[in-house]
């Protein structure tokens, strides 16, 4: 059926659940999210799917406002040692986890410790502590064996505050318990994967005084329960909003956007201003992208605007390139080397690399996601290149969940590994070295595919020293021609995702991505 076949008959869709007799409607919030909440721990998965599930239900130290700049969440009070080498955290009164045992210093030391051994700054934080010890319940100390000025960044970059018996979990295993102090409660028997996932107020969660900002404020909630509702197919999410079945979709498929603006009870906004980042994710650990002349290769014949308009189609305001390493419109981006994506394109030169690079006409398997539009439609590009370059492709398609399992595993293709996957990246993780994971070159501590990079690693280190903002921005652009020399990834343009509402929905906190505390039904 065509998608505008299936607006046109949505009244003749099978009704979706709708709140019991004796609940008010206005407390109840549909959503449609991104994707499917297959992994929920946001420590074991990157994925912001996790990210925005985590948001609901566990609280950080530090959040970050809409300038990004760290705010105080979990903590009442701070202070700094003379030689900046001892930080010392006072904890609020009266936070409480959902099974009604406070929060203490431990809990927090426990959750630092596992969420940073899979964070760039996370890891960076480890690498320079002597030791962390919480002498009373409230209190956290972190004595450092070098002072590290990114303290409060760290702390702030979604580092989620758990009961030190889950945070005691191996990183890179799954935790199967969700219990945090954050404003909603996540009931694990009402979560179907595929189908559904449910959040209820938490009466016992005491908001911070300040308005709302970014993810940083009072997270006052104005709503008993939540239904993320899973819906794979945006024309099938598209016609349930307009026949009054859900209230907010996360992210419509652009080309459904002209047909929803012809609704009137349907809100279209783009709140989103620094965008996300699409990019080809690269295998390094065996051939054929092991080989860093195969990956130069690949540069020539790139054409970022094939990936966003293949994206997002006629929006041409939803999308912006070229991109270089770091997301454009943040201080750290910068024109270095980018005229190897920005001259013309030759494919033939790119060709004549490829034969050069000695490539063997290695199987090169490529992972698609089929419940993200945008991201199919870019591995679809890649897929179209890689042929016209002469690799020998074997395009995979699989839903997000199974595509973010397989991506952790570093075993041959015949025992089903990969060599390549699409995604993208919010522009505020890619934004500057501190936290840019596809950026890292740390081998097997990196992100998925691996790269191993001293010069990176190096350059990072002293971005993270540097005195001021004109060094630091000097930095990042050695590290952009680094980048483009030993490929690491490919970046793929910059994407702005619209998302889309009943009219009755108000007080959405402007964000790229969903924030479930502020809005409310009217």
């Amino acid at each position: 059926m065509r998608r505008r076949t299936l607006i046109a008959t949505a009244a003749t869709l099978p009704m979706l659940p709708r709140p019991s007799l004796g609940q008010n409607a206005n407390r109840v919030l549909r959503f449609v999210p991104e994707g499917n909440l297959n992994n929920p721990d946001p420590v074991w998965t990157t994925t912001t799917v996790a990210r925005n599930h985590a948001l609901m239900i566990w609280d950080m130290l530090f959040a970050l406002d809409s300038s990004y700049t760290p705010r105080p969440q979990m903590v009442e009070a701070w202070e700094t040692s003379d030689d900046r080498l001892t930080w010392r955290f006072r904890l609020r009164d009266g936070l409480v986890f959902h099974d009604g045992v406070p929060v203490r210093g431990v809990d927090c030391i426990a959750s630092i410790q596992r969420w940073g051994r899979r964070r760039p700054l996370g890891q960076t934080l480890l690498d320079r502590t002597e030791e962390m010890s919480s002498p009373d319940d409230r209190s956290i100390v972190i004595r450092l064996k070098r002072p590290y000025g990114l303290m409060l960044e760290t702390l702030g970059d979604y580092c989620f505050v758990m009961p030190e018996r889950i945070a005691r979990t191996d990183p890179f295993t799954q935790i199967n318990e969700y219990v945090g102090s954050g404003p909603y409660r996540f009931p694990r028997d009402q979560w179907v994967s595929g189908s559904q996932a449910v959040y209820l107020r938490n009466e016992a969660y005491r908001p911070r005084t300040e308005a709302p900002d970014f993810v940083s404020g009072g997270k006052v909630v104005n709503f008993d329960r939540v239904e993320w509702r899973i819906m794979p197919d945006s024309a099938t999410a598209v016609a349930a909003l307009g026949n009054n079945e859900v209230d907010w979709i996360q992210q419509p498929q652009a080309d459904l956007l002209p047909l929803m603006r012809r609704n009137r009870q349907i809100r279209i906004a783009v709140n989103d201003r620094i965008g996300v980042t699409g990019m080809v994710a690269l295998n390094h650990t065996q051939p054929p992208f092991n080989n860093q002349k195969l990956r130069q290769a690949l540069l020539p014949a790139l054409n970022q605007l094939d990936f966003v308009t293949a994206a997002l189609g006629s929006e041409t305001e939803l999308y912006r390139v070229p991109v270089g390493t770091f997301t454009p419109g943040m201080p750290m981006a910068n024109d270095e080397a980018l005229e190897i994506l920005t001259g013309p394109r030759d494919l033939d030169r790119a060709r004549r690399m490829v034969a050069e690079s000695g490539y063997a006409n290695e199987r090169v398997v490529l992972m698609a996601p089929t419940d993200y539009p945008a991201t199919l439609a870019i591995a679809q590009v890649a897929n179209d290149l890689f042929k016209k370059l002469g690799l020998n492709v074997d395009f995979q398609v699989m839903d997000w969940g199974t595509l973010v399992q397989r991506r952790t595993s570093k075993e041959p293709l015949e025992r089903g590994g990969w060599s390549a996957f699409c995604t993208t990246y919010e522009g505020l993780t890619v934004a500057d070295p501190a936290t840019h994971i596809p950026l890292r070159g740390n081998g097997p501590a990196a992100w998925f595919g691996w790269p191993v990079s001293p010069r990176l690693e190096a350059l990072r280190d002293q971005w993270l020293d540097a005195p001021d903002l004109n060094a630091r921005k000097a930095i990042a652009r050695q590290m952009q021609r680094v980048a483009f020399e030993e490929v690491p990834y490919l970046p793929t343009g910059q994407l702005f995702y619209p998302t889309a509402f009943r009219t009755n929905v108000e007080n959405i906190v402007p964000a790229s991505f969903p924030i479930f505390w502020g809005v409310r039904k009217t």
